[in-house]
């Protein structure tokens, strides 16, 4: 079996497992139940056919859990891919102590601009420029990554933080601070670190119009950011992405 079809199977595998737990949520365990339905909506009820409300139900039981696999996804991806994967890996490393303030300063000027003056829009090559110019004593830091990837054939490492393809502003900063932090360790940890999205709602990525994490990151052309197939093909290797659409 070659490389891509093993990535389309372990895929295959990780979707079976959670539709199969969707399957029996909505047929057996918590199934939609027309007359109680009508007893806590009984307005809507009267309005709208039963099996409209019962689609409904159905999509959020399957929305809700697609959320946590698409980490499982990226793992299986990059194991298959690089060649190694794991959720949630702590990173230790040292940052200067002018760049972790240097950090604090760029996040609180993105989130609050100074009084009578316009929003400062992110600019991460600036940013990151500007935070690495710091110096100052080494402070033991440690960095929790969503995934942490490492290709075999290279030995390179990334780190990636997943967010869904709609974060909000509270996450999207703790993963701005995230990467900062790895960029600035001295010596460097991982070669690469990312805030990815799994896909794109809006479709192409000079169309993303979602605007909460747009205070922290310029969506359409910072190179950290990553949405869709950028992601894919970086969290397991070229022809991952065409692994998701090809059958």
């Amino acid at each position: 079996m070659n490389d891509s079809k093993k990535i389309k199977t372990a895929i295959q595998s990780v979707i079976k497992e959670m539709m199969d737990k969707v399957m029996e949520n909505v047929l057996i365990k918590k199934p939609f139940i027309p007359e109680e339905h009508r007893a806590f909506k009984p307005l809507y009820a009267a309005l709208v056919p039963d099996e409209i409300f019962k689609g409904s139900y159905f999509e959020r039981r399957f929305v809700t859990p697609f959320g946590k696999v698409w980490e499982k996804l990226a793992i299986v991806a990059a194991k298959e891919g690089l060649g190694y994967g794991v959720m949630n890996h702590t990173i230790h490393g040292l940052v200067k102590t002018e760049r972790l303030r240097r950090i604090t300063e760029v996040l609180n000027k993105l989130e609050h601009p100074p009084l009578e003056q316009a929003r400062v829009r992110p600019d991460w090559d600036s940013e990151l420029s500007y935070i690495l110019d710091g110096d100052g004593e080494d402070i033991p830091v440690q960095v929790i990554c969503d995934i942490f990837a490492q290709d075999k054939t290279n030995s390179k490492t990334y780190a990636f933080e997943l967010k869904a393809p709609l974060p909000n502003s509270d996450q999207t900063k703790v993963s701005k601070e995230k990467i900062l932090k790895l960029y600035s360790m001295n010596p460097k940890k991982v070669d690469e670190a990312y805030f990815a999205l799994p896909y794109n709602p809006y479709g192409l990525k000079e169309d993303y119009a979602w605007s909460p994490p747009t205070r922290w990151f310029n969506m359409k052309e910072d190179e950290v950011v990553l949405i869709g197939n950028e992601f894919w093909e970086k969290v397991g290797g070229i022809g991952t992405y065409q692994s998701f659409i090809n059958g």
